[in-house]
């Protein structure tokens, strides 16, 4: 099951990309090609550039390919790579925890609000920012198990 999630995951990531540079496409060619700019793919392509970082960061790039500095990580004993990832792990899963309604309302509010252009409600404009936060709950939460187990200690930085 899992790999299916993460073949649907990459599928919608890809597709989202398409779609951006789809319009990024529209864009050119009607801003050069017909000297007539359109207003509608500036803001479509803000709108998917979102949704691609964001739901990549949240179901597509794993986490050791996320921006880590491993300088003191690699200079460590096992103990202390331990103790590390399980106090970052915990530490920046209990930050998105925190963060999760918070954010959660403020989206839920602006779905009364659209964008100036195309009027999209502005729900589907920042509700992958919620999803990316559950992600980060969970994948540190999974962090934190796997060092209780002590996995992934050996090589990798899992903050």
């Amino acid at each position: 099951m899992s790999l299916w999630l993460r073949r649907a995951a990459n599928w919608v990531g890809g597709g989202l990309f398409l779609a951006l540079f789809g319009v990024f496409i529209v864009q050119i060619t009607a801003r050069f090609g017909f000297n007539k700019p359109l207003a509608w793919t500036d803001e479509a392509a803000v709108i998917l550039y979102v949704w691609v970082i964001l739901w990549a960061t949240a179901t597509m790039v794993p986490q050791r390919e996320h921006v880590a500095f491993d300088l003191i990580w690699n200079s460590v004993c096992i103990g202390a790579r331990r103790a590390m990832q399980i106090g970052g792990n915990l530490l920046i899963g209990a930050l998105a925890l925190v963060a999760l309604p918070a954010s959660w309302d403020y989206v839920r509010f602006m779905a009364r609000e659209g964008t100036p252009v195309l009027g999209v409600p502005l729900f589907w404009v920042y509700v992958p920012f919620v999803l990316m936060l559950v992600a980060m709950v969970l994948r540190c939460a999974l962090a934190v198990r796997q060092a209780l187990r002590g996995q992934g200690l050996d090589t990798e930085l899992r903050l």
